[in-house]
């Protein structure tokens, strides 16, 4: 049996929560065998981040060439990327790569609400990044952010003349009593709903890499983006329903990767 190699490129997370722990847990939960170029590490728990350092862009790009190199990765995420050299390093490489599936999650602020990116950063993903991905995830300020617009339709037609194939908006940061999620495939039409019940929970620390992990790891199985997005969707409900009533930290807690399997949520998919 061969392990399936599902590489995350993100900023390391200490208190476990998000960046490259949650990815990395993520697809240890699902069973792939996960991989990681580190962009930058910061200094951050559960109440938020007090700083952060990005990696020298040469020694990010060896990291990915070395991995690449000896373990071709099925798929491939990226979270926080820090700075627009580390960005133009990562897309000077993966451009050469253009088979494997690449999952955006164009991380720019933390749950905590501190800034992760600079504007150059973000306009370097834009143009370079989105272009070679075969999903971006933004949530409801990523997408404002990016677009200038709070529209969803809007949205994601802009996103999508950005380049990449397919947009998953997240909804969970809006109100209501339900968590929709909109998924956006180039030429496909109408969006695809993805609708859960909202949890209430605090622990909800590192939910974009752990969804955007998922989503990598169901694609590299082979699923398509439909019903790898839907899978992922419903891992995310379940490891935030698990970890409802864990008390660990003072701020927005982590949520369970190691989910009880029993956990069903009322998803629909349509």
């Amino acid at each position: 049996m061969t392990p399936i190699p599902v590489l995350t490129i993100a900023g390391s997370d200490p208190s476990g929560g998000a960046g490259i722990q949650a990815d990395l847990k993520t697809m240890a939960a699902l069973g792939v065998y996960g991989m990681s170029v580190i962009t930058a590490i910061t200094a951050q728990n559960t109440t938020g981040v007090r700083r952060f350092t990005a990696l020298d862009p040469s020694m990010v790009s060896d990291q990915l060439e070395m991995v690449i190199d000896d373990i071709p990765p099925l798929a491939i995420k990226t979270g926080m990327l820090a700075s627009a050299p580390i960005v133009n390093a990562i897309c000077d490489i993966l451009a050469h790569h253009p088979h494997i599936p690449l999952i955006v999650d164009p991380v720019m602020v933390a749950t905590s609400g501190d800034q992760l990116i600079d504007d150059e950063a973000l306009s370097t993903i834009v143009q370079r990044l989105f272009p070679l991905a075969t999903l971006i995830t933004p949530n409801v300020n990523e997408a404002q952010r990016l677009t200038g617009s709070n529209n969803p339709h809007e949205q994601a037609q802009i996103l999508l003349d950005s380049g990449p194939q397919a947009v998953l908006l997240k909804g969970g940061d809006r109100s209501g009593q339900e968590s929709i999620d909109l998924l956006w495939i180039k030429n496909y039409g109408s969006p695809i709903k993805l609708t859960t019940p909202r949890i209430n929970s605090q622990n909800t620390h590192g939910t974009g890499c752990t969804l955007s992990s998922a989503t990598a790891s169901y694609i590299a199985m082979g699923n398509d983006i439909a019903h790898a997005v839907k899978l992922g969707k419903d891992y995310i409900f379940k490891a935030i329903s698990a970890a409802a009533q864990w008390h660990i930290g003072h701020g927005h807690g982590p949520v369970n990767h190691f989910i009880d399997s029993d956990i069903n949520p009322e998803i629909t998919f349509r």
